[in-house]
Order: C-alpha cells, then structure tokens, then sequence
C-alpha cells in the first residue's frame, strides 16, 4: 500500500506541474536560450561616450560620486543631464558640477508651460531662459507633456509648433545651443490594443500608456507639429529624443533627416528596434553618421552593456534587459570605429557647445 500512495503522489505531482507549465502566461514565459553562439556582454564601451539623454533629478544637492564611480566603469565620459529646470534650481546644479566635477556633467534648461496665453508670458519665458544660458545650460529640453498635457490659459492644448513658443526656439538658435525634444510616444499606444498590437505586453504591463486614437491628438499629428515647428525654425538644431520614434521605420527617419538638416536624432530607449534589424540598421548609421547621438534616458547602468553589445559587436541573438519593451532577440550592428566614435562622442562634441574635449580621443 505504501508503495501505490507513493506511486499516486509521484503522478499527482508530475501531473500538477504539468499544468502549471502549460497555465503560464505570456509575461512569465521567458526561457533561456539553448542556442549556442560566439559573443559576449561588454561591460565598458570601447571609447568614451557622451550620454546626450541623462536625467540626475537632484543634481542641485546630490553627491556626485557615485554617479561618477559608475560613469567610469562604463567608460562615460560625460553625462548631460536634461532634468536641469531653471532659475535659482539650475544655479545650485550648475554650481555642484562647478564644485566637484566641472567636466563630466553638463545641465539642459527645462521651461514650465503654465501660463501660456497670459501677456507677457512668451517675453518672460525668453528672457529666463537666455539667464539660465547665460549662468550655464548647455541646451534646452522639452519633455512629450508638450503637445500631450499642456494647456493654456483658455484650457486648450498646447501644439508642438505653437507659434507662441517660436521665440523660446528662436533664442536657441540665436545662443548656439542645442534642443532636445520628446513628442508623443510609439505609435502602438495609440493603436488598437489587440493581439496585433506588438506592444500588447508593454500595455499590459504598464496600462497608463495605452491612448484613445484621438488622445490627446492622433499620433501622426503630434509628430507632423513637432516636424512643422523644425522647419519654422531651420538655424536652431533640434535632436529629436528616441530617434523621434521611427527607429522601426529607418527608410521614413532617412527621408525625415534629408527633408530637416537641422534635425538629428537620439538613440534614448530604443536599441531594442535597432538590434533586431542589425543589417539594415548598419547602413543607416553608416549614412547618416553625423546625425545620431548616444544616449540611454533612465539611469540604470546595468542596461548600458545592451546598447554597447548592439552597437559594437557582431554577436547573433542576445538577451534584451526589458522583455516588455522587446521580446524578441538582438544581434549586433558591428558599427565602424569612426562611426561608433561619431555616435559616442563626436556628434555631441559639435553640437552641444562647452564640453571638455580632452577627455575623448580624436
């Protein structure tokens, strides 16, 4: 008898597990490849890079240390942070970095569009930002509330090219510095959320970035306003954060950045489009060398090394660190050095004004 009971467990066990393996969802379903190939992770970027897309939110007090021990061991030589704001804030970070690393932090002006309508405001904005310039931003940076959240005093949405805002766009232009833009977000947020959906798990997993087609505006008209505002203003040089989200669609980025020579592009959050398409992906960079910008977005430097292996190696079907923003593998670009020192640190060497150029090689 004893022996059958332990027969029966055997089998009620066996047979439990077997449903709970076939039961597992899609988000838990995450197997280790067995497929075995040449390749490595690299840890440390082969030349010293310029993260152009860096967010330190406390600068103005933080310690600075740590930040720069991990810069270090991914080979950064510079981080811009973009979350620099204004005024007396941006005073205090500027003087942190002046303090303790005067070379490896640089801080982007951020406007507040509260007020928008009310006289005086477009004067008043100028004329704050050309001090913050002045007492050492390197650059503005827009965030995607632009065009999504933004209202005026009249409760209307704020557009990309609001011809309000021309004279914000203007100065830069006229001091030399560069402007970092995010509108909108990928275009599946905007889409039917179905299984035809390639975001469907991102959705799922984070349901606040689902849109209505018509939230706050149709996809394609957030982006067509923040192209038209480019234009409007052809002597300022705009770089257009998360390649302005057509990294999925290089052939259409291609023709966008020939149409608007003022307008380059940030590779921020989405090395996953570009690992799975690492031929096609190549011949971009290759083209358009001078055009594209390192840079990460979130702080994490344990997700730098994908955006290295993608960019540097030649490894086949590697792992990307967020299975919701990619559930599909990554193959290696295996850029040319000299592209591979525009992307890390060239490109920003031009065109954000004041960076210490003796940190990087020529």
């Amino acid at each position: 008898m004893h022996k059958i009971a332990s027969y029966i467990a055997v089998l009620f066990l066996v047979f439990s597990n077997g449903i709970q393996a076939q039961d597992i969802s899609f988000e838990n379903y995450n197997p280790t490849s067995t497929l075995a190939v040449p390749g490595e992770i690299i840890n440390r970027a082969k030349y010293p890079f310029i993260d152009i897309h860096g967010h330190q939110y406390r600068m103005a007090d933080q310690d600075l240390a740590p930040v720069i021990h991990a810069m270090d061991t991914l080979n950064m030589g510079i981080m811009v942070n973009l979350s620099g704001r204004s005024g007396a804030n941006l005073m205090k970070s500027v003087k942190n970095i002046k303090d303790h690393y005067p070379n490896r932090f640089v801080v982007f002006a951020n406007i507040d569009f509260d007020g928008v309508g009310k006289d005086n405001w477009t004067e008043n904005t100028v004329e704050q930002l050309r001090k913050d310039i002045q007492n050492g931003a390197r650059g503005l940076k827009i965030y995607k509330s632009l065009g999504l959240r933004n209202l005026d005093i009249d409760g209307n949405r704020i557009t990309v090219d609001d011809p309000r805002l021309d004279p914000i766009w203007a100065l830069c232009g006229e001091m030399g510095v560069p402007v970092l833009i995010h509108t909108a977000d990928p275009k599946p947020f905007w889409d039917e959320y179905d299984g035809d959906n390639e975001r469907w798990l991102e959705l799922k997993t984070h349901p606040r970035r689902k849109r209505d087609a018509n939230n706050p505006a149709p996809w394609q008209v957030l982006i067509n306003e923040q192209h038209h505002m480019f234009q409007k203003h052809p002597n300022t040089t705009f770089i257009n954060a998360h390649m302005g989200w057509y990294a999925n669609d290089l052939k259409k980025l291609g023709e966008l950045l020939d149409e608007m020579p003022n307008m380059n592009v940030g590779i921020g959050a989405i090395i996953a489009e570009l690992g799975r398409q690492p031929r096609f992906a190549k011949a971009f960079f290759i083209k358009y060398q001078d055009r594209i910008l390192f840079g990460k977005d979130s702080w994490k430097p344990e997700e730098f090394p994908t955006y290295f292996r993608v960019l540097e190696s030649n490894d086949e079907y590697f792992p990307y660190h967020k299975k919701y923003h990619a559930y599909w593998a990554m193959y290696g670009l295996d850029l040319p050095d000299e592209v591979l020192k525009k992307v890390y640190y060239k490109n920003a060497l031009r065109i954000v004004p004041g960076l210490d150029k003796s940190l990087f090689p020529n």
